[in-house]
């Protein structure tokens, strides 16, 4: 099957790309697709990263409880790559996990992420955050097959994004003490920002008087983007890694900043706190300056992951309760796109994770009704010329409850979630 697929669109991914380009960032509305869930007894499932061809890297899995809560925690998941309606979950290094990052599929197929071993941590850590205390490696899936990659020297790794130059982005813990972890984080290693290439993995730097960093989003020409801090703060500055070079992002005056993406033209997505420190909101980083790209109303903080080479932003927002909608910004107007798809959807849209270069969105939506009502299930939008009449936003006039708080989706990296969002 992979091969035939393979064989399929090779080919044709040119043809496709130049065909769709010229005319689809005209439409005013999206075909939603429901990906669904891997397994019956999953109740979440998201996409996580978007290539070209439309194809999905999902986490799907079980949340625990199924309800509303600041405590949910994810009990079990697995990274599964979705094509056409055809699932292939990717497996996991031994243990009974694996899970993934945003950008962690290029347009080769080839997948990275982070997976369980049988191994437990020599120093109780949980760094895939499953409650096992299993060590958690950094993974390539290539070939239908999963390989651990190297570390630097530490127990515990996550690799995050792969570009279409098979370069690797992620962290890796090292064997050096971190002084800044206090006692309820001891025994604590630094952690480093890594790129891997050719299978050997490298330390990136990282801003002076941070030890700490974490590298989220890659290009095809090899700029990362990700930020540094300590092991208490991880996410003081968004950082632009280009030629082993760290380079400080701009903010809005208080620190508090992560990127999550970047396109080939530079262009970085992620966070930035406001200037009083009091949320955070959704950001653009350009021409050695940051736009604030704010919040939808009604919502109280937001942050953006995914950016294509026009520019076209996607993110997520939330509410004092977690996720609440996802969106896009374009034309400089910050759109939900809950108002962008057909009111006959069962799907309302919670967050909006990658845009690819045919204008396609993933991300993920609450089921309003039918047998997974209540559920997460990961969806991939898909851009037409058509008139929808009443939207989803028009026809759930009061938006329905996700059973995720904010950082549930961050929960592999228990040092380093950001506050702003676990309020």
């Amino acid at each position: 099957m992979l091969k035939q697929l393979g064989n399929f669109w090779m080919p044709c991914v040119a043809t496709i790309v130049l065909a769709c380009s010229s005319n689809v960032f005209a439409q005013k509305s999206y075909k939603i697709t429901d990906l669904g869930l891997n397994h019956s007894t999953d109740n979440f499932s998201m996409v996580m990263g978007l290539n070209n061809q439309g194809w999905a890297e999902n986490m799907d899995g079980v949340v625990n409880p199924p309800i509303k809560s600041t405590s949910t925690t994810v009990a079990s998941g697995r990274a599964v790559i979705g094509i056409y309606g055809l699932n292939i979950d990717l497996g996991t290094l031994g243990g009974d996990n694996s899970w993934t990052n945003y950008g962690g599929i290029n347009d080769r197929g080839e997948a990275v992420g982070m997976a369980e071993t049988s191994v437990p941590d020599p120093n109780g850590e949980d760094m895939c955050a499953f409650g096992t205390k299993k060590t958690c490696r950094p993974f390539l899936w290539q070939h239908g097959h999963i390989m651990a990659l190297p570390t630097l020297g530490g127990n515990n790794g996550q690799a995050a994004a792969i570009n279409n130059r098979e370069q690797i982005v992620g962290i890796s813990e090292t064997t050096v003490p971190d002084s800044g972890c206090p006692p309820s984080k001891q025994p604590g290693t630094t952690i480093l920002p890594v790129m891997w290439e050719k299978g050997e993995v490298r330390a990136l730097p990282t801003l002076p008087g941070e030890p700490d960093g974490f590298v989220q989003g890659l290009n095809d020409q090899g700029q990362a983007v990700g930020a540094t801090g300590t092991c208490t703060s991880f996410a003081i500055h968004a950082v632009l890694w280009e030629n082993d070079h760290a380079f400080q992002l701009a903010d809005l005056g208080h620190t508090g900043s992560d990127a999550y993406a970047i396109n080939d033209h530079g262009q970085a997505v992620g966070y930035v706190s406001t200037t009083d420190g009091s949320t955070i909101v959704a950001s653009l980083w350009e021409n050695g300056g940051v736009k604030n790209l704010g919040i939808l109303p009604g919502d109280g903080a937001a942050f953006a992951t995914g950016i294509n080479n026009r520019g076209q932003v996607v993110g997520s927002t939330f509410n004092s309760a977690g996720w609440s909608r996802g969106f896009i910004w374009q034309d400089n107007v910050m759109t939900d796109l809950n108002t962008l798809i057909r009111g006959d959807s069962n799907l309302f849209i919670i967050a909006a994770s990658n845009i690819n270069e045919r204008g396609q969105i993933s991300g993920m939506a609450t089921v309003m009704s039918g047998p997974d009502e209540g559920k997460i299930h990961a969806i991939l939008l898909t851009p037409v010329r058509e008139s929808i009449g009443e939207s989803v936003a028009d026809v759930a006039r009061t938006r329905p409850g996700s059973i995720l708080p904010a950082g549930v989706c961050s929960h592999h990296l228990p040092r380093f979630v950001p506050g702003q969002l676990q309020q």
